[in-house]
């Protein structure tokens, strides 16, 4: 019997072992929703835990952002199986929704300040769901585990963030309509201030209740305090139904990956425009020696903001919600295709015109220039077992809708849409439609090796720039060699409406401006609204979290 057993070890001691990740990580954009990913991680929890939990966490203390109001998208990498998923957790406009929701009377679109606030602008939230489908395939604590510290910090309050605070005061003006939210976070007839202490009781109880009953308390049971708060907004009253929460769906996507060196970079499809963009940004790059040239040499974001004006000329034109359209997105990133595109880019002089290409299985569309919110929060969590998740959510603009249900705010997403459905009598492809989710620039993104281990997860917030602090931290950490947090935290260029790059305003890119009007671009300098968060792998495996300077994020170790 003992030589029978002894044998039976020795067997067991061939056999391999899953692949261990040496300490854990977790980084958000507030302390309190890291350390609530922190406190899941050491009960146990995966790495899906913690996120959901980071997420719940966001929904009370950083409410101007994002939460279970808002929707999301989710990108995994399972420690063992070593297989990437993700979950498309975007808002769906509801079955009243047409083509003209963001048209006035005469058929012009209206401005954005009066499309956003109130009901018309709401979509079917899908955090909620997108919580369900991870936990049900990666959860390893119980669901009603993951509400707790969200909970407590509702019930026994919290202080007021320095980005908070400053949202309460950039949108008191339009509160004077919205008295529910004003009721939540005024103190003394003005905008909380930064300290103060907000106790959000009916989030507490409906957490709770989510937590005991599961998504159906969501989906079902406060459809009709949804409904109403939709139908009764003060401004822009609409229709959402209980049909429409009940039948939203999170769903899970393929995820879009392309080689970069000697890396392979996954990240986020349709209906976010994440991955194709950011995958094109650096396509179009591999050609030049971005290492040689270096962060300090003006060259270097010459040739950065290149590729970007023709990436997103690309976004602009073809990028959708792929249930409802052609999107050739296998196209956009084909390996020839980038290099035609890249062909296009001098070293030594601005291209001045941005217009988008062909790619393989490309349908006819009419181009339209793309308009988003800063807004949106992003969180990384990785546990012992080496799985990896990186997901952005988010309610839109800040406080979404303004519109409060059982103490969460519910999402503006639905101005991501293009508010003009054609253009030139052509259909656009990110036009309003029953069902359909609007085009998201999240990129939620996560890198391999040459070995197909995880070596990186990155993410941001802050509308149409989410895109270019995602390509510009991959191109700071993997060409640069910038640890997680200095990538974060270098200096972005963007593009404005009128056709001129974008300098960071008190980044070094503001010493580069005469160096890029020298070949040929219109620059200007501004501030950015950018807000990331990143997760490095060390060289002994384990993993070290990373928070955008810029914001009062935190990373901390499992």
């Amino acid at each position: 019997m003992i030589a029978r057993l002894l044998a039976v070890l020795a067997l067991l001691l061939l056999l391999p072992l899953p692949a261990q990740a040496a300490g854990g990580a977790v980084s958000s954009a507030d302390p309190r929703a890291s350390a609530a990913g922190q406190e899941i991680l050491r009960q146990g929890g995966s790495a899906t835990d913690a996120a959901m939990a980071m997420m719940l966490a966001l929904t009370v203390v950083e409410p101007q952002s994002s939460g279970i109001g808002g929707g999301g998208f989710l990108l995994h990498h399972d420690g063992r199986s070593g297989l990437i998923d993700t979950i498309d957790g975007r808002e769906t406009a509801p079955a009243s929704a047409t083509p003209a929701l963001f048209l006035d009377e005469s058929g012009r679109p209206l401005p954005f300040p009066q499309a956003f606030p109130g009901g018309r602008s709401v979509g079917v939230p899908g955090n909620i769901a997108l919580m369900k489908r991870a936990h049900d395939k990666w959860g390893r604590l119980g669901w009603a585990e993951l509400f707790r510290p969200a909970i407590r910090l509702a019930r026994e309050g919290f202080a007021v963030s320095k980005p908070l605070a400053a949202a309460l005061a950039r949108m008191a003006p339009l509160w004077a309509d919205f008295p529910d939210a004003r009721a939540l976070y005024w103190i003394d007839g003005k905008p909380a201030r930064e300290g103060a202490t907000i106790r959000n009781p009916a989030l507490a109880d409906f957490l709770q209740q989510v937590a005991d009953e599961g998504p159906d308390a969501f989906y079902k049971g406060a459809a009709d305090a949804i409904g109403t708060a939709v139908a009764n907004a003060p401004r822009n009253p609409a229709r959402m139904t209980a049909e429409d929460l009940a039948a939203y769906r999170a769903k899970e996507r393929p995820a879009v990956c392309s080689p970069y060196r000697r890396y392979r970079i996954c990240s986020m499809g349709p209906p976010s425009s994440g991955a194709t963009t950011v995958l094109q940004i650096l396509g179009m790059l591999e050609r030049f020696d971005m290492k040689a040239l270096g962060k300090d040499n003006p060259i270097s974001w010459h040739l950065i903001g290149e590729a970007m004006r023709l990436a997103y000329a690309d976004r602009d034109l073809y990028l959708g919600d792929r249930d409802f359209l052609i999107v050739p997105v296998a196209g956009l990133i084909d390996p020839a295709y980038m290099r035609r595109r890249s062909a296009l880019i001098s070293p030594l002089r601005a291209r001045g015109h941005y217009e988008a290409g062909t790619p393989p299985g490309a349908p006819a569309r009419t181009p339209v220039a793309a308009r988003e919110v800063a807004g949106t929060t992003h969180f990384v969590a990785i546990d012992g077992d080496g799985d990896v998740v990186s997901m952005t959510s988010t309610v839109e603009g800040p406080f979404g809708s303004q519109l409060l249900v059982h103490g969460f705010f519910l999402n503006n997403e639905l101005t991501d849409f293009d508010f003009a459905p054609e253009r030139d009598g052509a259909p656009v492809a990110n036009r309003v439609g029953p069902g359909k989710r609007p085009r998201s620039s999240m990129a939620p993104t996560i890198v391999y090796d040459e070995h197909g281990k995880p070596v990186f997860a990155v993410g941001a917030a802050g509308g149409a720039t989410i895109i270019m602090q995602v390509a510009k931290a991959l191109i700071a950490h993997l060409d640069w060699g910038m640890e997680a947090r200095d990538a974060l935290g270098l200096g972005l260029v963007f593009f404005d409406r009128d056709g001129r790059l974008v300098l960071e305003r008190g980044t070094a890119l503001e010493g580069m401006k005469p160096a890029l009007e020298a070949l040929g671009h219109k620059v200007t300098t501004g501030t950015l609204p950018l807000k990331a968060n990143a997760a490095e792998r060390l060289p002994d495996g384990s993993w070290q979290g990373a928070a955008d300077p810029r914001s009062v994020g935190l990373a901390l170790p499992e």
